[in-house]
């Protein structure tokens, strides 16, 4: 997930649905929005965040510092004008790259991907094999492979099973699937919407694996076992 910052809703929602289109997911937050949820939300939560986009905003330096203390996911700078004084100083508090407008959300997502393996900050992990190596999860977008063979799912069944594989072995919330799935952090969590995708995942699991290696705890959550 991406969060995009802008004091400007026009230009989060233009982001947000530029990421939409090419299947990632984003949230638009304002600076004080994303500091708030930032140094509330569990670790788990901000692990699951790809990215920052940074956009217009009062003082950018300090939303870097705020972002750069608790996250190491890569931060990427929007700038109107060209000006070498400010892209110096942005680079200076840490922000990982600078681009000018217009930018399509491509461009981001790849320039995001390259800072993660030149530097091995959020690198993408390998693919997640299951405990008899038969399941492969990717975390590229691919469906999954069950015997080498391609399991097609609904991009929201994708969505969810790549994060329980990422999170091997600890167990996650409806609230926080629903968070990293539909990139919304302060709304309600739908519980139906979830254990709809959730369980409809596990049937097609189990039928092609023979066995379910997501544990399910009532009123607890879920977690990949493999």
């Amino acid at each position: 997930m991406y969060i995009v910052i802008d004091e400007r809703q026009s230009v989060t929602d233009h982001y947000v649905a530029g990421f939409g289109a090419e299947g990632v997911q984003a949230r638009g937050l304002a600076a004080e929005t994303m500091r708030g949820w930032l140094g509330a939300a569990p670790r788990i939560d901000v692990e699951a965040i790809d990215g920052f986009l940074i956009g217009d905003c009062a003082d950018r330096t300090s939303c870097t510092v705020a972002i750069r203390s608790l996250s190491r996911a890569p931060i990427i700078a929007l700038n109107e004008t060209r000006s070498l004084e400010q892209t110096l100083a942005l680079f200076t508090v840490g922000i990982d790259d600078v681009v000018r407008k217009p930018v399509h959300v491509r461009e981001i997502i790849a320039r995001a991907t390259a800072i993660r393996r030149r530097t091995g900050r959020g690198a993408e992990p390998a693919p997640a094999p299951d405990r008899d190596g038969r399941l492969q999860v990717y975390t590229d977008g691919r469906d999954p492979e069950i015997d080498g063979d391609c399991l097609i799912l609904p991009r929201r069944e994708r969505d969810i099973l790549e994060y329980l594989a990422k999170n091997r072995g600890r167990q996650v919330t409806k609230g926080q699937i629903f968070t990293a799935v539909y990139g919304n952090l302060d709304i309600d969590v739908e519980e139906s919407v979830v254990e709809g995708h959730i369980s409809k995942l596990r049937k097609k699991l189990r039928m092609r694996l023979g066995y379910d290696p997501i544990e399910a705890k009532r009123m607890a959550g879920y977690t990949f076992i493999g």
